[in-house]
C-alpha cells in the first residue's frame, strides 16, 4: 500500500492550537528587532582583525642593514618555528624594524601574540641584543592592529588669524575634550610641532671652556629636579622636607652652572636657551591655506555615525563657550556622511523591494493574503537584527546587503505556505483543517529548500583570508535570515492563516471605508502638525505615512481592487491556462527531448560566447572615486622644506583642475582638499603612511561629493584630469591613486623579486622596469620600486689604535656626534600640565657643517685626571656612499617589489597577462625569483576558493536533496537546473555588455545554486504528493507505477497547481534585487518627514553590489522557465525510462515464465 499523502506538521499544528503563545512571540520579535536596528553601530564595512602580529623595534642612530642584521634577523629565525605561522614579512628601515607575523586563522590572537612575545624575549637573552646609548636594550613593542582604529573618521581642521602656536593650543583643547568621548581611540594633531626647549650650544665656547656634552647633561639634570629628602619630626609633628628645583621659566637654565674649574661656567656662557618649535616635521593644509589640524579615530566596534554626532555636538558647545567667533573650525573627510548614506540608501532599498514584493503579491494573492506573506518580511528581518545584534554584528553595507538579497527569498516559504491552505480553502476545506493540512502538506519541502539555501551559502563561511573575513558578513546574514523566514513561516504564517484567511475578499462597505478612513486621517493630522510644533521628524514621518494610508485605502477600493480582481480571475487563469498547454505541448513525444536538448545546447553556446566576446575580468567592482590622493615622493634624505615646496606646485595644478566644478563658490565635485608633508603624508599600501617621519613625501587628497550632488560627472574622469595635470615635476615621483571598494588586495601590477644579494636585485629590478617600459604593454601608470639605494649616508671609520693611544673610545665619538646633530634630552620643562623635552645640542650654524662637526673636540679626563681634548678628524675617516631605503623581507628571503596603479579604461588582468607572455623569455639571474602577487595573487587565491566552494555548496544541496526525497534522479533533475540556469548569467552578462567581477559574480553564482533549487523542490515534491494521491486512492503498492498517461496529467496538473507560488518566488526575488541592481534610490525617511525624496539613480552600492545583483536576477528568470518547463520535461523523461525499464523486466520475467512452463509440460509430455 502507498503511504498516505494526508498528514499535518507537529510544529505548526502546536502553534495552530497555542496561537496567544504565538502572538506573544511575535510582539517580543518586533521589539527587540527594533531595539537592535536602532542600537547596531553603522558602518560602511565590517570591521576586519587580521590574525597579524606586530613586531616594533627602535634602535637610533643605526643603518637599515645594521637594524636588519641585529634585530630583523634573529628576530624572523625565531619566529619561523613558532607553531600556526603562515607567513612572515618585514620592512627594516634606519632606525627602525617593523617585523609582521601572519598566523592561520585557527590561532587565537591572544596566544599568538602570547607566542611572539615568550619568542621576543628569548632572543633578547640569548643573542647579542642592541643597547640604546642610556644602556638600556632595545625593547621591541609586540602589538596587533584593527584596522578600523587606524584609519581617520574625520578631520578637524583649524584656521585663522593666529599663531600657529596659538591654534596648536586650540587644537590640544580640542583633543583632550574629544578624547573624552567613549566612541573615540584617539585625536591626533597634525600640521604644527611640538615645542621644545633648545639648549643650543656654541662649540668654540664650549671648547674654549673645556665643557662638554657630559657636563652640560648632567648640570641640568642636576637642577631641574624636584626631591622628596624623607621625614623629620619636631614637636610631635611630621614634617616631609621637599626640595623643589624644577624650573619654571625656560631661562631659568641660563644660570645653571656647568664648571667650577678655574672659574665658574654658566649655562649662558656657551650656549642660548630658547623655548621654540621642533623641526618641522608636518605641514597641513586645506585649499592651499595652512590649518591645524586633528585627525579623529574611533574605537573598533563603535558607532561612527554617533561619534562624529557626539564630536559636532561638542564642537558647537565649545564655539559657544569658550572658543573665540575669529577661529574657523571646518569639517572634512567625515566618513560618518558616507556611511550614513550607503546605509541609508540599502535601507531604502529594502523599502522599496517590500513595497515591490507587497504589489506583487496582492495581484497574485489578494489584498488580505498578501498582507500575510508581507507581514513576513519585516518580522524576519527585525528577528534576524535582534540575532546579529546578539553575535556583535555592525549594520554595515555587508549586512544590510545580506538583508536585501533575502528580502525576495525570505518570502518564498510564507508564498508556499499562504498559497497552499488557500488552495485547500478553495476546494471547500475549514480554515483551521486547510491551514493544518497545508503545512503538513509543504512544510518538509520548504525545511528542504531552505537547508538548500544554507547548504549553498555554508561554503561561503569558510572563506579563508582578509577577504573572506570581509565578506563572510554576507553568507552569515543570508543564513539568518532564511531560518528566520522558515521559523515565521511555519510558526507565525500558520497562525495567521487559520485565524484570518478568506478565499474571497469581501469589498469593504463605503461606511467602513469613510469611518476607518477618517480616524487615520484624523491621527495622520494630529501627528503632523504635533511633529511641526515640537520639531520632531518622527512624528510629522508616522503622521505623513497616516494620512497616505487613509488615501491608499480610497484608492486601493476604486483603482487597485478592480485590476487585482481582474488580473486574479481573468490574467491568471489566462496565464494558467497557457501554461498548461505550453507544458503538455512540451511533454508530448518527442518534444520533450528537444526541450531538454535546445537548453544544453543553449548553455553550451553560452559558454562559448563568452569566450570568444571575452568580457573585462574584475577582481572587485571598479568603484568610482570618492577620494582622488595625489602620493609626492623625492628622493631619500630631501629636506621637507624642498618637499613642501613641491608639494604647494601641486596643489596649484590640482586646483587649476577642480576649479572647473566651481559653481559660484560650490564646488559640486570636491567636498574638501586637504594636504599633508611628512607625517602622515605616506602611502598606507606601501608605508603605513601615519607614524613615522617622511620628509620626502607629501599627499594631496580631494574627498569627493556624494554621488547624486555630482551633476553625471564620473569622478573617475576627474582622476585621470588630475593625473594628467600633475605630470612634468623632474626628480619626483607623483602617482594618483583612488579609495579602494572593500578589502585592502595590494596593486593590480606587482611583481616581488626575491632573493639574497639586495645590490643584485636592485638592479635586477631597475632592468625589469626599463623592460618592461619598452615593451609597449599599455595601461601601466607608472612602475615604481619599493626599495632603492639613493639615500645619502656618510661612513665614518674609527682608527681604533690612533683612539685607544689618545684614551677615547668607537662609543664616545658616535656619542659626541650623535648629540651635536641629534641632540640629547636631559631633562623636562612642565607647563601648563605640558611636558616639553630640554634637549642639548649644537647651535644650527655649527650642527649643519660638516667641517666644524669633525674638527670638533671631544672632551674628557684622563686617566690623571687632566682635562684632554681631542678632535674628532683625527682619529676617523669619512667617506660619502648611499645605503637602501629600506630593506624588505618575505618569509626571510629580501624582496624588492616593482608595482603599479592601472591608468583608466584598462584591466590589470589583462595587462598581467601581457607581462606574463613579455616575460617568459626574460632571463632572471640564477639565485632570483620573480612572481606575480598583490591583486592577482589574491585573485587567484579568491577564485580557486569559490569554485571549491561552488562544488561543495552542490555537494550539500545534492545530500539533503537526497534525504529528502530519498532518490537519486530527484536531486539530479533539480541540480540539473542550477547547471543549467548559467546560461542565463552568461547571455545576461554578454548581451548587456557587463564585466565578469571574481568576488561578486562568482557569489552570485553560488547564490544562484542556492535559490534555484527551491521552486523545483516545491514543484517536484508537489507532483509527487499528487501522484502518492492517487496511488493511494488506487490502492497501488509503492513499488508499482501508473501508467504513462496519468504521469503526463499528474505532471501537467502539478505544474499548473505551482505555476503561482513559483513565479511569485521568482519575481519577488527578482523585484527584491532591482532597486540595488538598478541604482534606483530613493529617500524614504526624507519624504515622509521632510517631503524630500532624493531621488537619484546610481551609487556606491549599486557599483559594489549590482554585479551580484544581476547575475542572480539573470539566472533567477532563466531559471523560471528551466522550473516551469525544463524541470517537468526531466522528470516526465525519467519517469518514462522508468516505465520502460519496468516493462521490459516484466517481459523477460513473463519470458522466463513461458519458458520454465514450456520446458515443464515438455517434461510431463
Amino acid at each position: 500500500m502507498s503511504k498516505n499523502p494526508y498528514k499535518e506538521f507537529s510544529i505548526s499544528s502546536w502553534a495552530i492550537d497555542n496561537k496567544m503563545t504565538v502572538y506573544v512571540i511575535m510582539a517580543i520579535i518586533l521589539f527587540l528587532g527594533v531595539f537592535a536596528y536602532y542600537s547596531m553601530p553603522r558602518e560602511a564595512f565590517p570591521e576586519i582583525i587580521e590574525t597579524k602580529i606586530y613586531v616594533s623595534s627602535i634602535n637610533p642612530g643605526n643603518s637599515a642593514e645594521d637594524v636588519e642584521k641585529f634585530i630583523t634577523e634573529p628576530l624572523e629565525e625565531e619566529f619561523r618555528g613558532v607553531a600556526g605561522v603562515k607567513e612572515i614579512t618585514s620592512t627594516t628601515l634606519q632606525d627602525y624594524s617593523t617585523i609582521i607575523v601572519e598566523f592561520e586563522e585557527t590561532v587565537a590572537i591572544p596566544i599568538a601574540k602570547q607566542r611572539i612575545k615568550d619568542k621576543v624575549d628569548q632572543v633578547k637573552a640569548e643573542t647579542t641584543w642592541p643597547v640604546l646609548t642610556n644602556g638600556a636594550k632595545v625593547e621591541p613593542n609586540v602589538f596587533e592592529l584593527n584596522f578600523s582604529e587606524e584609519f581617520p573618521i574625520l578631520n578637524i581642521n583649524l584656521t585663522g588669524d593666529y599663531p600657529i602656536q596659538q591654534l596648536k593650543d586650540y587644537a590640544k583643547y580640542l583633543q583632550d575634550k574629544i578624547e573624552l568621548l567613549p566612541e573615540i581611540k584617539e585625536a591626533t594633531i597634525r600640521g604644527v610641532d611640538d615645542k621644545e626647549v633648545e639648549v643650543a650650544v656654541d662649540l668654540y665656547r664650549m671648547s674654549a671652556s673645556q665643557v662638554s656634552f657630559n657636563d652640560i647633561i648632567n648640570a641640568i639634570k642636576g637642577e631641574n629636579v624636584t626631591i622628596s629628602g624623607g621625614n623629620i619630626i619636631t614637636h610631635g609633628v611630621q614634617k616631609n622636607i621637599r626640595i623643589t628645583g624644577e624650573m619654571k621659566d625656560p631661562q631659568e637654565l641660563e644660570k645653571v652652572v656647568v664648571k667650577r674649574d678655574d672659574g665658574i661656567i654658566f649655562l649662558k656662557d656657551i650656549a642660548s636657551i630658547k623655548f621654540q618649535e621642533k623641526d618641522p616635521t608636518t605641514y597641513a593644509r586645506e585649499y592651499g591655506k595652512p590649518v591645524v589640524m586633528l585627525d579623529i579615530k574611533k574605537r573598533a566596534g563603535k558607532n561612527m555615525i554617533e561619534a562624529v554626532e557626539q564630536i559636532k555636538t561638542l564642537l558647537a558647545a565649545e564655539q559657544e563657550n569658550y572658543l573665540p567667533e575669529s577661529l574657523d573650525i571646518t569639517l572634512t573627510n567625515d566618513q560618518s556622511i558616507k556611511t550614513a548614506n550607503q546605509v541609508n540608501d540599502l535601507v531604502n532599498n529594502i523599502i522599496f523591494g517590500v513595497i515591490l514584493v507587497v504589489l506583487v503579491l496582492m495581484f497574485f494573492l489578494g489584498f488580505r493574503n498578501a498582507l500575510f506573506v508581507g507581514f513576513a518580511i519585516p518580522l524576519s528581518m527585525l528577528m534576524s537584527l535582534s540575532i546579529l545584534s546578539a553575535f556583535g554584528f555592525t549594520l554595515n553595507t555587508m549586512v544590510l546587503f545580506g538583508l536585501v538579497m533575502g528580502l525576495g527569498m525570505l518570502v518564498d516559504n510564507g508564498i508556499v505556505v499562504v498559497e497552499n491552505v488557500y488552495s485547500l480553502m478553495s476546494e471547500g476545506m475549514t480554515r483551521r483543517k486547510a491551514a493544518k493540512q497545508g503545512m503538513g502538506e509543504i512544510a518538509w519541502p520548504i525545511i528542504a529548500s531552505t537547508a538548500t539555501t544554507l547548504a549553498a551559502f555554508f561554503p561561503l563561511g569558510l572563506w579563508p583570508g582578509t577577504i573572506g573575513k570581509f565578506m563572510i558578513y554576507f553568507p552569515i546574514t543570508l543564513s539568518v535570515v532564511l531560518t528566520s523566514s522558515l521559523f515565521v513561516a511555519l510558526i507565525i504564517n500558520s497562525v495567521l492563516t487559520s485565524e484570518f484567511m478568506k478565499v474571497e475578499e469581501e469589498p469593504v462597505a463605503k461606511k467602513k471605508l469613510i469611518r476607518w478612513s477618517l480616524i487615520i486621517l484624523g491621527v495622520g493630522i494630529l501627528l503632523l502638525v504635533a511633529g511641526f510644533i515640537m520639531d520632531v521628524a518622527a512624528l510629522r514621518g508616522f503622521g505623513n505615512l497616516a494620512i497616505l494610508s487613509a488615501i491608499m485605502l480610497w484608492f486601493y477600493k476604486y483603482v487597485l481592487a478592480g485590476a487585482v480582481e481582474y488580473f486574479q480571475y481573468k490574467s491568471l487563469r489566462q496565464l494558467e491556462d497557457a501554461y498548461e498547454k505550453t507544458l503538455a505541448f512540451a511533454l508530448r513525444g518527442k518534444k520533450a527531448y528537444v526541450f531538454l536538448f535546445s537548453t544544453i545546447a543553449l548553455l553550451i553556446f553560452s559558454f562559448i560566447l563568452v569566450g570568444i566576446i571575452k568580457p573585462k575580468v574584475l577582481f572587485f567592482p571598479e568603484n568610482q572615486p570618492n577620494q582622488i590622493i595625489t602620493y609626492i615622493e623625492y628622493p631619500q634624505g630631501t629636506d621637507i622644506e624642498k618637499t613642501n615646496e613641491l608639494t604647494k606646485k601641486v596643489e596649484e595644478r590640482i586646483y587649476d583642475v577642480i576649479s572647473k566644478y566651481d559653481d559660484n563658490g560650490y564646488n559640486y565635485m570636491v567636498e574638501s582638499a586637504i594636504s599633508q608633508v611628512g607625517q602622515g603624508a605616506g602611502n598606507p599600501m606601501t608605508d603605513g603612511g601615519q607614524g613615522s617621519d617622511m620628509p620626502q613625501k607629501g599627499k594631496v587628497t580631494l574627498s569627493m561629493r556624494d554621488y547624486q550632488l555630482r551633476r553625471g560627472v564620473k569622478s573617475s574622469d576627474v582622476l585621470e584630469e588630475v593625473r594628467n595635470a600633475v605630470k612634468g615635476f623632474p626628480g619626483a615621483s607623483i602617482i594618483v591613486e583612488k579609495d579602494a571598494a572593500g578589502p585592502p588586495v595590494g596593486y593590480p601590477i606587482n611583481l616581488e623579486l626575491s632573493g639574497d644579494d639586495y645590490d643584485e636585485m636592485l638592479r635586477t629590478a631597475e632592468n625589469l622596469r626599463t623592460f618592461i617600459e619598452g615593451s609597449g604593454i599599455a595601461g601601466i601608470e607608472e612602475l615604481k620600486i619599493d626599495v632603492n639605494k639613493n639615500k645619502p649616508e656618510m661612513n665614518v671609520s674609527v682608527d681604533r689604535e690612533k683612539a685607544g693611544l689618545v684614551g677615547i673610545s668607537t662609543g664616545q665619538i658616535g656619542q659626541t656626534l650623535r648629540r651635536a646633530i641629534f641632540g640629547e634630552e636631559a631633562s623636562t620643562y612642565k607647563e601648563d600640565d605640558e611636558d616639553y623635552e630640554i634637549n642639548v645640542r649644537l647651535a644650527p650654524e655649527y650642527r649643519y657643517d660638516e667641517s666644524v662637526l669633525f674638527n670638533q673636540p671631544i672632551t674628557f679626563r684622563n686617566n690623571q685626571g687632566k682635562i684632554v681634548q681631542v678632535p674628532i678628524s683625527s682619529v676617523v675617516t669619512k667617506n660619502n656612499t648611499a645605503s637602501f631605503s629600506s630593506i624588505k623581507r618575505k618569509n626571510l628571503k629580501r624582496t624588492i617589489t616593482l608595482y603599479s596603479n592601472v591608468l583608466g579604461g584598462y584591466n590589470g588582468t589583462e595587462i598581467v597577462n601581457d607581462l606574463k607572455t613579455e616575460l617568459q623569455n626574460y632571463e632572471l639571474p640564477r639565485d632570483i625569483s620573480l612572481a606575480f602577487t598583490g591583486e592577482q595573487e589574491k585573485q587567484a587565491d579568491n577564485m580557486g576558493f569559490l569554485m571549491l566552494a561552488l562544488f561543495f555548496a552542490l555537494g550539500g544541496i545534492l545530500l539533503i536533496l537526497v534525504a529528502q526525497f530519498n532518490s537519486l534522479s530527484k536531486p539530479m533533475i533539480i541540480l540539473s537546473s542550477v547547471v543549467l540556469s548559467l546560461a542565463g548569467v552568461f547571455l545576461g552578462m554578454v548581451i548587456f555588455h557587463m564585466d565578469f567581477v571574481i568576488i561578486m559574480t562568482m557569489m552570485g553564482i553560488i547564490s544562484l545554486a542556492g535559490i534555484v533549487v527551491n521552486n523545483a523542490i516545491v514543484l517536484i515534491d508537489y507532483t509527487q504528493i499528487l501522484i502518492d494521491r492517487k496511488m493511494f486512492e488506487l490502492e497501488m503498492d509503492e513499488d508499482d507505477m501508473l501508467t504513462k498517461r496519468q504521469y503526463f496529467e499528474l505532471i501537467v496538473a502539478g505544474g499548473k497547481s505551482r505555476l503561482r507560488p513559483v513565479l511569485l518566488t521568482a519575481i519577488t526575488t527578482v523585484l527584491g534585487l532591482i532597486p540595488l541592481a538598478i541604482g534606483f534610490n530613493i529617500d524614504f525617511f526624507g519624504l515622509f518627514t521632510d517631503y524630500s525624496p532624493n531621488i537619484y539613480i546610481g551609487g556606491d552600492n549599486v557599483i559594489f553590489w549590482g554585479p551580484l545583483a544581476w547575475t542572480v536576477i539573470f539566472g533567477l528568470t532563466f531559471a523560471t522557465f528551466l522550473t516551469l518547463i525544463v524541470v517537468p520535461v526531466m522528470f516526465y523523461l525519467v519517469l518514462r525510462v522508468k516505465i520502460k525499464v519496468r516493462k521490459k523486466r516484466r517481459m523477460k520475467e513473463i519470458t522466463k515464465i513461458r519458458a520454465r512452463q514450456a520446458t515443464s509440460s515438455e517434461r510431463l509430455a
